[in-house]
């Protein structure tokens, strides 16, 4: 009989919060469980408002496991840990550093191909890295198309894009490097 109680005024208190975001603000109510707060993470991964609170620097490990929980299928190189997606690998450098140093992202094919399939995850790589610049970003990288290289520097992050176009081997690359790294920023 408690749990039906409870129930009831559950629901009551839900039709009343739709009635006060039509009819005006009573003060003091809480919003509804529906609603989303600004810097929250929808049911695809992604923040609601370009708005929220930065995201905190995490390092490499935490980056390779956050693309690992999301799919992404990881392994280890000499100084690189290389996650892949679809038809787009991500290669973290490792190291001792708060933040990768290096965040790498190819795909191979022409251009148009192997740019449309890292636009596919750039977002969500961005995000899983704690970039905070990832709108501004994603945008530039969506502005790139037939340019053989571009640099466009955002926050403390160096993004350098480049297409190989008229190789063996065709493809797009995306890199990410830190300036605020001092020792050890490059693998040899």
């Amino acid at each position: 009989m408690t749990l039906l109680a409870l129930l009831l005024t559950a629901c009551s208190s839900g039709s009343e919060d739709k009635a006060d975001d039509k009819g005006g603000d009573k003060g003091g109510d809480q919003p509804s469980a529906t609603s989303s707060s600004p810097g929250t993470t929808t049911g695809a991964g992604t923040t609601t408002s370009a708005a929220s609170t930065p995201m905190p620097t995490i390092n490499a490990t935490q980056v390779v496991a956050a693309f690992t929980g999301a799919g992404y299928k990881c392994t280890p190189d000499v100084a690189y840990v290389t996650c892949t997606t679809g038809g787009t690998s991500i290669g973290v450098l490792s190291g001792q550093h708060p933040r990768p140093p290096v965040l790498s992202l190819h795909a191979a094919g022409p251009e148009d191909t192997s740019s449309a399939e890292i636009a596919k995850v750039l977002p969500q790589v961005l995000e899983l890295a704690h970039i905070n610049q990832g709108s501004e970003i994603t945008t530039w990288f969506g502005q790139q198309k037939s340019q053989a290289t571009a640099q466009l520097t955002v926050g403390d992050w160096l993004v350098e894009y480049s297409a190989e176009v008229d190789t063996e081997e065709p493809g797009t690359n995306l890199t990410l490097t830190d300036k605020l790294c001092k020792t050890n920023c490059q693998a040899e």
